[in-house]
């Protein structure tokens, strides 16, 4: 399979920088150190919870021995 070079653009750093602000517009500006502030994180630790269903108890047939 062979390329077609005639179709193959070629762009230059200042074309792409501008297809780049035309895609997606401005970027944010960057949040300064001293707009920081620390996450706490918190949500519980997952905790598994004991089965409702104890095949012991129940047997294989799922009757109560």
């Amino acid at each position: 399979m062979a390329e077609d070079s005639a179709s193959t653009e070629h762009f230059t750093d200042e074309e792409y920088a501008f297809l780049r602000f035309a895609r997606y517009g401005e970027l944010p500006a960057p949040v300064l150190p001293s707009e920081m502030v620390e996450e706490v994180k918190t949500d519980q630790p997952h905790i598994v919870l004991e089965q409702a269903f104890d095949a012991r108890q129940w047997g294989e047939a799922g009757r109560f021995l």
